[in-house]
């Protein structure tokens, strides 16, 4: 057990004799430049996610869910350093490169500011979203949270999570029905729950309040933890899905879809009320034929009763995003061409690229059709 605080100095925990700060290898983390295409294979599992380096701060030291963490950190070997104050050291490189190598083998323990208490609606998703970490392990070259969140994509997690938990009552509408809420807007849960528990531990926490409802999505495959938690039909799991060619090549780190489709298969079987977010759709190269592969093997997957949900979102960009993908992935097969996109402005004046109205016109009724003859029985939440 790591000495108090009081009786600590900034180092605690498993620490080797030398800790000084190691520069970032090229072997820390996946090159930068692209991903090379992985085999269509039979349920290849995402690697668990062991980053480099992880840091407490004072705060998040102090916090129960803070010391739960640590006790994972313990179990699984991992170094991790706390400091003195509620600052993290240095998170960025002298290149862009070496910036992104870093923060992607870094894990931030921190404290949920106070600004993260007041819940923003998240339309069409949920009524709120809140947050159990900003930050994700894997390498997704179309990455939503290039632009979104500021800085080195350092994984930062919630020690406070009793407190974000709590909180979210304060939320719900005793005037409705249900009260939804998403937790998947700044990360990818599950694929840094072996580090956390925070998931599990959610799920469990809306297992108890019967007039609210949480979601959360991921592009990870192991829900072991979560098959006998007794979630009460209240959480509806998402898997995040594409077509193989998306799949091997622009989602770095990540599980392969047949691997997701039985992940949600398991969570299905387990009670839970599931979802299908096929994003971000993409008019590549016969793009019918591999997307028509995919639900066909989901319908497959899904060959029992389900409550089942669909979220079909195609791919956009903004300038911002552009540019920082370009630079941590320089090679990618991804386009940005914006040549070949509409811009759609925003009620704070700046825009995204999207595609052209006849392109997001032939996406959406393909789409629309296709689901909706092999899962009648399933609702189309929106298509944008």
């Amino acid at each position: 057990m790591p000495r108090p605080l009081s009786e600590a100095p900034h180092l605690s925990g498993r620490l080797p004799k030398d800790h000084a700060e190691v520069p970032i290898s090229q072997a820390d983390a996946p090159p930068v430049d692209t991903f090379a295409v992985q085999p269509r294979g039979k349920g290849r599992s995402a690697k668990l996610w062991k980053p480099k380096h992880v840091y407490f701060t004072a705060g998040a030291w102090e916090e129960a869910h803070g010391r739960r963490i640590a006790e994972r950190l313990d179990a699984l070997g991992l170094n991790y350093e706390v400091m003195k104050a509620n600052r993290l050291p240095k998170l960025g490189g002298s290149t862009t490169r070496e910036t992104y190598q870093k923060a992607k083998n870094t894990l931030a323990i921190v404290n949920a500011p106070p600004s993260t208490m007041k819940l923003t609606p998240i339309p069409p998703s949920a009524d709120w979203q809140f947050h159990l970490a900003k930050g994700c392990p894997a390498h997704c070259q179309y990455c939503y949270l290039a632009g979104s969140l500021s800085g080195a994509p350092v994984t930062r997690a919630y020690a406070n999570l009793d407190q974000i938990l709590e909180n979210n009552a304060n939320f719900i509408d005793p005037n409705k029905q249900l009260t939804s809420f998403e937790a998947s807007c700044y990360t990818d849960p599950l694929g840094i729950e072996h580090l956390t528990g925070s998931l599990s531990r959610t799920i469990s926490w809306f297992g108890t309040q019967p007039d609210a409802r949480l979601r959360w999505v991921t592009k990870y495959d192991d829900v072991s933890a979560l098959l006998d938690l007794h979630h009460n039909g209240q959480t509806r799991c998402r898997i995040s899905l594409n077509a193989d060619w998306v799949t091997r090549r622009l989602e770095g780190g990540t599980a392969d879809l047949e691997a997701r489709l039985q992940a949600m298969r398991k969570l299905g079987q387990a009670g839970y009320h599931v979802g299908a977010v096929l994003a971000p759709l993409m008019p590549f190269d016969n793009w019918q034929d591999d997307y028509t592969d995919l639900l066909q093997r989901l319908r497959e997957a899904l060959d029992f009763e389900v409550d089942l949900t669909f979220e079909l979102i195609t791919h956009r960009f903004t300038p911002g995003s552009k540019q920082i993908l370009l630079d941590w992935y320089p090679n990618t097969a991804l386009d940005f061409d914006e040549d070949k996109r509409s811009k759609k402005l925003n009620k704070f004046g700046s825009h995204k690229f999207v595609y052209q109205k006849e392109q997001m016109k032939e996406l959406k009724g393909w789409f629309t059709e296709e689901v909706e003859a092999r899962f009648p029985e399933a609702e189309v939440l929106y298509f944008t």
